[in-house]
């Protein structure tokens, strides 16, 4: 973990915060750590720092600074502050950025409020947002994930790999057969990491926090994302059936005002939720080999559990959606 002296430290030589008091841990993810700083006045921020990217990117920290002011506009994601991608003394690239309140997302109770947060930055521009393209989802989530999975030659999980490869075939199959269902639809901003603790319920007010894998795709990203069971049970106990699905793709429609058969956003949902399924138990397959090397720099044991246990029924999975 970060060094929080060095991280108080940096604030007050840098003047990013005015009399930093205190700096505490926040939360951590699999790439970053976030703190949680207080001034003098009392008032709060959230300072990140980042040990990898998930895009491959060499600028990972600004392309996330980045992204924040392309969805500021929406109210629902913290303000970016400063950024900086070699802070002295700190070793990751650094961003600060608004503190917002709240609990981590229930999913048997929260998900309208999920479906008005995607509402919100689902209708947002973003002609002008300097964001990684993915114009084909489903093509370029089977990309992604074949990278995962072909990542480490000597992996020992052969036969998770193998059955994992059998599918990739399989949704590559069916990204290239439903392309024209597609063809013509607006991008917009989507951040493909919709799980629980990237909400932030407070009262009536709902957030989304975490932009470190925001694209610029189509909407069926985040909606397939915040109903596919890798998701849903990687905090909870929740597999949404078909009637909570349509319920909140309902809701969904009605606050974006959404010009589009429930039928036709049903089935354009369900074939991302079937390729997220695919990326979801690839990274899962990628990540058992860096938790049981030596020099990953974030590791969670709770983690590595869901990670073997994901792997360990990856039949159910492939038969969920």
């Amino acid at each position: 973990m970060t060094d929080r002296k060095r991280i108080k430290r940096f604030l007050e030589h840098s003047g990013w915060v005015v009399a930093p008091v205190s700096v505490s841990f926040l939360a951590a993810g699999e790439y970053n750590e976030n703190f949680l700083v207080t001034d003098s006045a009392g008032a709060n921020s959230v300072f990140r720092v980042n040990h990898g990217s998930q895009l491959g990117l060499a600028d990972q920290i600004e392309y996330e600074f980045r992204v924040l002011e392309a969805v500021h506009a929406s109210g629902v994601t913290p303000e970016p502050y400063r950024f900086d991608p070699a802070p002295p003394g700190i070793d990751g690239g650094a961003l600060l950025m608004e503190y917002l309140p709240g609990v981590p997302l229930d999913y048997t109770r929260d998900w309208p409020a999920a479906a008005g947060v995607f509402a919100r930055i689902h209708t947002l521009p973003s002609g002008e947002a300097r964001l990684v393209e993915q114009p084909e989802p489903v093509l370029d989530i089977a990309r992604e994930s074949l990278g995962l999975l072909t990542r480490f030659g000597d992996h020992p999980l052969r036969e998770e790999r193998k059955a994992l490869l059998d599918y990739h075939a399989e949704v590559v199959r069916m990204g290239v057969d439903t392309a024209p269902l597609f063809s013509g639809e607006s991008p917009c901003i989507v951040n493909t990491e919709v799980n629980s603790h990237n909400f932030l319920i407070d009262g009536a007010n709902a957030y989304l926090v975490d932009w470190e894998k925001a694209v610029r795709s189509l909407r069926y990203q985040d909606l397939g994302h915040f109903m596919v069971p890798t998701t849903t049970l990687w905090r909870s106990e929740c597999v949404y059936d078909e009637d909570e699905k349509l319920g909140f793709l309902g809701r969904y429609r009605e606050l974006c005002g959404l010009d589009m058969e429930m039928d036709e956003l049903r089935e354009k949902t369900r074939i991302l939720e079937r390729t997220i399924l695919l990326r979801g138990l690839s990274w899962c397959h990628m990540a058992y080999y860096e938790y049981t090397g030596s020099d990953r720099p974030l590791s969670s044991a709770y983690t590595f559990r869901k990670i073997r246990s994901y792997l360990g029924n990856i039949p159910w999975f492939l038969k969920s959606v």
